[in-house]
């Protein structure tokens, strides 16, 4: 009888809009993938040309205006605020908590484009405008990946996590971190409408990062055991053991998810450190790596302002748009869980802590692993760029840079087990935060039933399944990103301006109590 009582109370808590509605549209644009490719992909790429060309600065302005605000709230008033209870101590270590950021925030795509992304730039006529190669190509990637998409993250973070430690409400969705402007609507049509996008993105997220990788494993293995398995086939198996690995890891709760990112950390810098150390390039790659750094810091409102009105080379339609977009459909699920685990830290150490152990780990890898193969590029040892305007395939460039390591092998192995970790360690924490939207209300300490969980490990897999037995090219992917974030980049505007004035009534209504007693014990479980 209270088994049926308790299982009864739990299917009135869960958010069936939410959950089968998004269910219902990915199965079905997984069959229109998997039965019309080509025409699936003509569509995507048609309306990505559309958003892209024609409100490239909308996407632009917001990622400026994101990182600008998250400089402000840091260095304000209400950088002073306890994302918890006023004198409570950080549930975790700094190590522990920047490993689980990082994780969360990064998938294995940072490995595919840490080794080649300066090979799909030296390839644009935009760095022939700007000058050379060896000047310019090593610093779109750390600009692409670096502060502004971190400032994506980390206003919405704390945004999240004011809702969630300081007012305590218990609906764990974009709407409710909206309610201090929609108010009732929140409850409303918009509020619902709101979830509905950010479902969406999140899922569109999530298939454009497992599509674009997850075919570099597959290549690793290839190289590594000498094997010449079917490349969609070989992706499809790895993506099916990655499902395996990051929903077990999910089902023993936030001590697994603490493991394994703390595991895949001590991976990709023993990576790093491998490259940097024994690649025979390491003065190289700190010079260039420095002055990469100093030339985006030159230029980094031009590069942050920069729209191509005549379309002499379309470069930020074609990369810097989509890396916007790209990470703001990301920030559906990474700043829920960053402001989740930031429990017990200020506004401002989260802000700051976020940028140098997310922005820094980030940097490093760029550095590392893409001066790495350009310093091979600029010295002639080996041409990497000809190799990719002869076939189009960088995952072959990138199997082509490893041979070049000493023990090529080891690194292969390496790189997979980083990758493979990178992977259980995003979606795991996904897969949570999705479950969480399943979910009404969730109060402080429940936390999803394993069978919704486990609904979510499945359904974040079906969608870049149906994109790789599709064969879509990297535009294709791209656009993905590109359609989902046009209507959740408005949504991220306004969780942004509700914290602004939900943290300033509550440092009004502090000292209104005269600092007293702490407020954050108000409740909004509406």
């Amino acid at each position: 009888m209270n088994q049926n009582v308790t299982q009864n109370a739990e299917h009135k808590k869960i958010d069936w809009l939410i959950t089968l509605v998004p269910l219902t549209i990915i199965v079905v644009l997984c069959v229109l993938f998997f039965c019309v490719p080509e025409q699936s992909n003509a569509v995507v790429s048609q309306i990505r040309f559309f958003l892209g060309d024609t409100f490239g600065t909308y996407y632009l302005a917001i990622g400026l205006g994101i990182f600008l605000l998250s400089v402000f709230i840091a260095g304000s008033k209400y950088g002073n605020i306890v994302l918890g209870d006023q004198n409570e101590k950080p549930k975790y270590s700094f190590f522990t908590w920047g490993s689980m950021m990082f994780t969360a925030g990064l998938a294995a795509d940072i490995l595919f484009y840490s080794f080649s992304e300066w090979i799909l730039y030296a390839s644009d006529p935009h760095i022939a405008e700007l000058g050379s190669i060896q000047d310019w190509a090593s610093v779109y990637p750390i600009f692409h990946w670096s502060l502004i998409p971190w400032g994506f993250y980390l206003v919405l973070a704390v945004a999240f996590g004011f809702m969630l430690h300081v007012r305590r409400r218990e609906r764990q969705k974009y709407s409710e971190a909206c309610r201090p402007i929609l108010g009732k609507y929140t409850d409303g049509i918009i509020g619902r409408l709101i979830d509905l996008l950010a479902v969406f993105a999140l899922l569109a997220g999530t298939a454009t990062t497992f599509s674009l990788a997850t075919p570099l494993m597959s290549e690793a293995i290839n190289e590594l055991f000498h094997t010449n398995i079917n490349s969609t086939v070989l992706t499809i198996i790895i993506l099916v053991i990655t499902c395996i690995v990051y929903t077990y890891s999910l089902l023993h709760g936030f001590k697994g998810i603490s493991i394994l990112a703390k595991s895949c950390v001590y991976l990709f810098f023993a990576l790093l450190a491998f490259v940097l150390l024994f690649g025979g390039e390491a003065k190289y790659i700190i010079e260039t790596g420095f002055s990469a750094l100093g030339r985006m810091a030159q230029n980094f409102f031009e590069l942050a302002t920069y729209t191509d009105p005549q379309r002499s080379t379309s470069f930020p339609q074609n990369w810097t748009i989509f890396y916007w977009a790209y990470w703001m459909v990301w920030c559906v699920a990474a700043p829920f869980f960053i402001g989740n685990i930031s429990r017990g830290r200020t506004v401002r150490q989260t802000i700051l802590g976020g940028y140098v152990f997310g922005v820094g780990s980030t940097i490093i890898s760029f550095i590392v692993l893409g001066n790495y193969s350009l310093g091979k590029q600029v010295s002639g040892a080996v041409d990497f760029l000809a190799m990719y305007q002869q076939n189009g395939n960088l995952y072959d460039v990138i199997i082509a840079i490893i041979r070049t390591l000493p023990c090529a092998p080891l690194v292969l192995v390496l790189l997979l087990i980083t990758m493979i970790a990178f992977y259980a360690t995003s979606f795991d924490s996904i897969a949570l935060i999705g479950s969480c939207y399943s979910y009404h209300r969730l109060g402080e300490n429940e936390s999803p039933h394993r069978l919704i969980q486990l609904m979510w490990c499945i359904l974040l897999i079906l969608l870049p399944i149906a994109l790789v037995f599709s064969d879509s090219s990297m535009s294709n992917l791209q656009s993905v990103s590109i359609i989902a974030a046009f209507p959740i980049a408005a949504v991220i505007v306004l969780v942004s301006a509700s914290f602004i004035k939900d943290s300033g009534n509550f440092l009004k209504e502090n000292s209104a109590a005269g600092n007293e007693t702490p407020e954050n014990t108000t409740k909004n479980t509406r």
